[in-house]
């Protein structure tokens, strides 16, 4: 048809290409919020101002937006396992009491003060719990039984607590554990009663093999990085009821940690395996549906990403890399 002379087939050929056309500017208007973010972050280069204050490996990582600071989690012998930093790079002061090994960190701000919770998975006199401090690294509580790994049957035992996520009104998602025998999300109320507990071992909906990481999004959904499963499930934050899961974004490694940006478009997803920060796009309210890779960020090799934060004002994104033993901010464009 194309190769024709006949002016009917012609004027057939000329309105398909057009319609063709059409279908072409269409889909390009569809992809073009993720086509033209080629290049999402860069590098802060000057964060930390003086890197030697890591002496440790660097494990997690907590942005406290309302002040400014950032509190990293490292561990090893004879160091500080937190050290704090202002947010423009310059190292403040570290302290050391009760913690043995971090592995996850999270800073609440309420209207009337500010708290670090850290989760602890030493096996020594310390470990197996989860733990809230002032910003100076006073212990204020302890939720667990230090020292003693416990059974997915009690809701505050915990064998290698992986992370905690913690709301304004004081409700908190707990992921238990990493690579104990536990493997649940557990909610507690803001007086540390349980509210629900899901989750067992294995590969079904709702299961878990080291559920690693949790947030919790504006539209009461909570997202929890399955990591050996490599998969991300997501449960309705009010009934724990599962609501979806995504798994094809994770064929090459497994989802490391789970945050979203300031402005919620966005979740970040630290792969440790293959060295890589993977943007996905979020969901707004409703179907969780398919796992969209916005972009992604390559960082250099041995790195391994284990937990990230993100500066809800500035929108900057914080990488413990317990390769690198620093912390490294990426700036949004």
């Amino acid at each position: 048809i194309a190769g024709s002379s006949d002016p009917s087939i012609m004027e057939c050929n000329d309105y398909w290409i057009y319609v063709l056309y059409l279908q072409v500017l269409k889909a390009f208007d569809y992809f073009s919020p993720w086509k033209e973010q080629q290049q999402m972050y860069k590098l802060d280069i000057g964060w930390p101002k003086i890197p030697e204050y890591f002496t440790g490996q660097t494990f997690c990582v907590a942005v406290d937006s309302l002040h400014g600071l950032v509190y990293v989690g490292q561990r090893g012998d004879n160091v500080p396992k937190v050290l704090v930093f202002s947010e423009e790079g310059y190292f403040l002061y570290s302290w050391n009491n009760t913690v043995e090994m971090p592995h996850g960190i999270f800073v609440l701000n309420t209207a009337t003060d500010s708290s670090v919770w850290i989760t602890d998975v030493g096996t020594g006199k310390y470990g197996h719990t989860v733990k809230q401090y002032s910003p100076s690294g006073k212990l204020m509580q302890i939720l667990g039984t230090p020292g003693n790994a416990g059974s997915s049957l009690i809701p505050l035992q915990f064998d290698q607590p992986a992370e905690i996520f913690v709301e304004e009104s004081g409700d908190m998602y707990i992921v238990d554990g990493d690579g104990g025998m536990n493997n649940r999300l557990l909610k507690l109320s803001n007086d540390y009663k349980e509210i629900w507990l899901t989750g067992t071992n294995g590969t079904g909906i709702g299961q878990f093999k080291i559920p690693h990481s949790v947030t919790v999004d504006p539209f009461g959904r909570v997202w929890v990085a399955d990591r050996d499963n490599k998969r991300i499930q997501v449960f309705d934050k009010v009934t724990g009821e599962w609501l979806g899961s995504w798994s094809s974004c994770f064929s090459e490694d497994g989802p490391y940690s789970v945050r979203f940006t300031a402005n919620y478009k966005y979740l970040i997803v630290a792969q440790l395996n293959i060295n890589r920060l993977a943007i996905l796009a979020a969901p707004p309210v409703g179907s969780i549906g398919d796992c969209v890779m916005v972009h992604t960020v390559q960082l250099a090799d041995e790195t391994k990403p284990h937990l990230v934060d993100v500066d809800m004002k500035s929108g900057a994104v914080y990488v413990a890399e317990i390769g690198a033993q620093q912390v490294q901010k990426y700036v949004p464009l």
